[in-house]
């Protein structure tokens, strides 16, 4: 039962991660993006891992996804939307990609590590009520500051991406 759910949680993570990248409209690249990163909270649900899952979902989804939409609505130029496609960019990228899965294949099979190894390890029961409690006390000054470095960045996108070149013509 797991294997066709993961197939099906593979193809539409790579598969909107994919359309994410190559597509020319940026709102269609970000709505595909939000559709990765649920296939994303999905292999976390397969993992048995709902609180990082709906984590995922609540953070990256409703939040980082939702505000790269809004961005690129509110600065939407024509410039954005009327991009050259360049092949060259297109054919390094695939091949930097498939050196880089090679390269971290070998580096797995070379490791020498099996999964009968991997299962033996004694790993202490995780605490997720401790967890919950040092994000509310003890991280919680962390996790403000990034809230405001955050709005502070998308502010600041604003402001650069104003349009200089609308003045007032008098004549």
């Amino acid at each position: 039962m797991d294997d066709p759910v993961f197939l099906a949680v593979s193809a539409l993570t790579v598969g909107s991660a994919i359309v994410a990248l190559e597509t020319r409209e940026l709102i269609y690249g970000g709505i595909a993006l939000a559709i990765s990163m649920l296939g994303i909270a999905g292999f976390f649900l397969l993992l048995d891992s709902p609180f990082v899952a709906m984590f995922q979902i609540l953070v990256y989804v409703g939040a980082v996804a939702v505000l790269i939409i809004f961005t690129v609505m509110l600065v939407r130029t024509q410039a954005l939307f009327s991009t050259k496609e360049d092949k060259g960019r297109k054919a390094s990228g695939v091949v930097l990609v498939l050196i880089f899965m090679i390269g971290l294949g070998t580096l797995l099979l070379v490791s020498g590590l099996t999964n009968s190894q991997l299962m033996n390890l004694q790993m202490p029961p995780v605490d997720f009520k401790a967890i919950g409690e040092e994000m509310l006390t003890y991280y919680s000054p962390v996790l403000i500051a990034l809230g405001l470095v955050l709005g502070g960045s998308i502010i600041g996108a604003l402001a650069l991406a104003r349009r200089e070149d609308m003045e007032t013509t008098d004549g």
